[in-house]
This record gives C-alpha cells, structure tokens and sequence, in this order.
C-alpha cells in the first residue's frame, strides 16, 4: 500500500490497534490499557496487525510518530486500511519520512508470530527470519 524498504523485529498484536488514544506518538509506546500490548514500544519494529482500529484521527498520530523518529520501522497487514497508509503518506509529503504499509495473505500473517524478525523488500515482499 505504501512502498519502501525496512527491516526489524516483529511485533505482532493480539489485536488491531487505534493509533489515536492507543499510541502515544512521543515514546512510541502502546497506552491503550484494554489493548492486550499495553505499555510495550512499536518504535523501530515490524509491527503486524489484522487490521487497522478507529478513527480518522489515527493518521495524525501516526505521521506524528513517524515524524518524532517512533514509530514502527513497518507496518504489515491482513487488511488493507486508508488511515494508516493516510499517516504514512502524509509523514512522507510532510517530513520527506515514510515506512512501508504492506497487506499480506493469511498464510504469510500465520507465519509472522512464530518469527523474530522481518524484512520488507520495494516490492511489498516480506521475508521472516526466526
């Protein structure tokens, strides 16, 4: 969805994150208290995800995470979501700063919570590493 090189450990959530009100774009940590992540930092990770969660605003959250060097070095998905390629784009017009927004098939997202670390290549192509 947005293309780009990075590379870095996985994170990967129990559930879809709203990066407004669930990330504070400052530290780069989870502060969604519900969110079974809770406290736990996104900065410089491939941070995996179902889905993206909540509002329009959760672009603004992002960009700004980006912009402030703590937000994920990537974001892979299982389902394609506008707002978070929205911050990712807007960060990149911005700041000249962007990070890959990748959908991926629901084998490849099985195969990411027994891995350590990703790497996500210009094409889109994520590779795992244990």
């Amino acid at each position: 969805m947005v293309p780009g090189e990075a590379a870095g450990p996985l994170l990967v959530l129990d559930e879809p994150l709203s990066f407004w009100g669930g990330l504070d774009s400052e530290t780069g940590l989870i502060i969604d208290h519900h969110h079974p992540q809770s406290g736990e930092s996104v900065t410089g990770t491939v941070l995996a995800m179902s889905a993206g969660r909540g509002s329009s605003s959760a672009s603004s959250v992002l960009a700004e995470a980006i912009r402030l060097g703590m937000a994920p070095a990537a974001i892979v998905l299982l389902e394609p979501d506008e707002i978070i390629v929205l911050g990712s784009v807007v960060a990149e017009e911005l700041y000249g700063i962007t990070i890959p927004v990748v959908v991926v098939d629901e084998s490849t997202f099985a195969r990411l919570r027994s891995a350590r670390s990703a790497k996500i290549d210009t094409t889109g192509r994520v590779t795992l590493a244990n």
